[in-house]
């Protein structure tokens, strides 16, 4: 385990490109997978979870290959074409590679088995199994419905209409994967918007999404088996992974920074909602479209935070965000609730209960509620000096790093290794940017101190 100290840092400045969007990334490759012709990827995140999905689709026989130009390429099957896997699908850590992957395979006659790492074999899959196998699909997994698990996708399945139970971008991206090679019109019906990542790059590959509507909720529909071409696609800065450096720079007084070519997609930015009301100071701007998708550069300069309530109904377009969005409560002044947030329990680790006992550990008040989670701030610095146990979970590991830039005392994380599954090169582009996050020295004090 590589382990990382972050220390309080000056004022940060510059202007960066963080990595590519990881949801982007995962479902470029896949579609380009199932598309007729090449694909040419530019951005596409190279961080751990998007290298995993593509092996897997070189497993299931397309032809995937990143050039010395940077551009990935991928030499499709087109839509039904995918080839049985000699050997186990390996995911890593990947949760969205592994349901999208079991929505590609719900619709294809062959057997695959997928696993991951130790987080990931943790992880449920029952919500995104019990639509697939309604479409047809087997499932033979763990109890609990846990990875290692075994699918024999429907030779002939069936196109349904599924009503989520609890919102999931994945879960819908699922079923409409395993749409793409079903006759007839597969419907995912959504009480709360979800991510639409899927509906535009599938827009953008020629398929005809139509969405509706409803008193039950969005309705989203595609028509099966249509014949995809493949396409040039670039993939956008990833809001998620640019929430660090947009919060690091609020905290540090005086800092002022520019994030580039970052997608903005209205399902996304609900953490930059949230900053403005706090207080941030952000500023959008040189807005544009690539590949469907609304991109953006973001200024962000230091600005003193408050305490707000953050409503349920936005925890869909933030949740990847909910860690780095306690770290900004827990310099802000006064309470900041974070509602409806029974998601955070079942991500790489319980980041609810991590997040919680982190800033605690760092001399925030912290309290969980139910599903909700209670920071309250002193509109100062926190006392800071721990060394926090990620359980393998990136953000939580690059939200406490941030946190060790504008504490009174460093903290640090126990593994630095999760961090390149979505922000390869993460210590470096903060430290460009004026942070001081180094390799932990036991021999010299720092966090935990």
């Amino acid at each position: 385990m590589a382990s990382l100290n972050s220390r309080t840092a000056g004022a940060l400045e510059g202007e960066v490109r963080v990595p590519g969007d990881k949801s982007i990334s995962h479902r470029a490759l896949m579609l380009g997978a199932l598309a007729t012709g090449r694909t040419l990827i530019t951005g596409l995140l190279d961080g751990e979870d998007v290298l995993r999905t593509a092996s897997a689709m070189r497993q299931l026989g397309a032809g995937v290959s990143a050039g010395a130009d940077g551009v990935w390429r991928v030499a499709g099957r087109g839509i039904g074409g995918l080839v049985e896997p000699d050997g186990v699908l390996d995911l890593g850590n990947a949760g969205t590679g592994a349901r999208l992957v079991l929505g590609l395979l719900a619709s294809h006659p062959l057997m695959a088995t997928l696993t991951g790492d130790a987080s990931l074999r943790r992880r449920p899959m029952a919500r995104v199994a019990l639509p697939l196998q309604r479409m047809g699909a087997t499932i033979h997994a763990r109890e609990g419905c846990l990875l290692p698990l075994t699918i024999i996708g429907a030779a002939n399945p069936v196109p349904i209409s599924y009503r989520l139970p609890v919102p999931s971008a994945q879960v819908k991206s699922a079923i409409l994967l395993a749409g793409l090679n079903t006759p007839g019109h597969t419907t995912v019906v959504e009480p709360e918007p979800t991510r639409d990542h899927t509906e535009l790059m599938l827009r953008h590959f020629g398929v005809e999404v139509r969405v509706e509507r409803t008193p039950q909720g969005r309705a989203t529909t595609i028509a099966g088996q249509p014949e995809i071409e493949g396409r040039a696609i670039a993939v956008p800065g990833d809001p998620s992974s640019a929430a660090f450096p947009m919060v690091a720079a609020l905290l540090l007084p005086g800092s002022d920074i520019v994030l580039t070519g970052i997608g903005v997609n209205p399902h996304r930015t609900g953490l930059i909602r949230t900053l403005i009301e706090m207080g941030a100071r952000i500023e959008i701007a040189n807005r544009r479209d690539w590949a469907g998708e609304p991109v953006a550069d973001i200024a962000v300069r230091a600005s003193e935070l408050r305490g707000v309530e953050v409503p349920p109904s936005r925890a869909p377009s933030m949740i990847d965000e909910y860690p780095i969005l306690a770290v900004a409560a827990a310099f802000a002044r006064g309470r900041t609730i974070m509602r409806g947030l029974r998601e955070l329990r079942v991500k790489e680790s319980d980041r609810l209960q991590r997040i919680a006992s982190g800033l605690a550990a760092c001399g925030v008040e912290a309290a969980i509620d139910g599903d909700d989670l209670i920071v309250t701030g002193a509109g100062r610095p926190p006392r800071g000096g721990a060394t926090i146990e990620t359980a393998l979970d990136h953000r939580i590991a690059m939200a406490f790093l941030v946190m060790g830039m504008a504490s009174q005392k460093p903290v640090g994380i126990d593994d630095s290794g999760p961090i390149d599954t979505s922000f390869p090169g993460f210590a470096k582009v903060m430290n460009g940017l004026g942070a001081d996050i180094a390799p932990a020295d036991p021999a010299t004090p720092g966090a935990g101190e």
